[in-house]
């Protein structure tokens, strides 16, 4: 199955994440120069909000789904 084009310009949570632990790795290191943090930094404000629209969007569904539920234990 194909992904849509969207899909594979964002990275999967998991890759955001291994990405953005590895510039804070670089980043603590404190070898880079000012422009490679820079860029460094601003990658990693891009993966951090990838990561938290994913999780937003998980919670989201957990909550529909457990709502769901409550709803089908009233009725019983």
């Amino acid at each position: 199955m194909a992904k849509k084009p969207a899909e594979e310009s964002t990275p999967a949570l998991e890759e955001a994440l291994q990405n953005l632990e590895r510039i804070v790795q670089e980043l603590e290191k404190g070898q880079l120069s000012l422009d490679e943090s820079l860029k460094s930094f601003e990658n990693g404000v891009k993966l951090y909000r990838i990561c938290r629209q994913s999780l937003d969007q998980a919670e989201k569904k957990i909550k529909v789904l457990t709502d769901d539920l409550k709803e089908e234990n009233w009725e019983e």
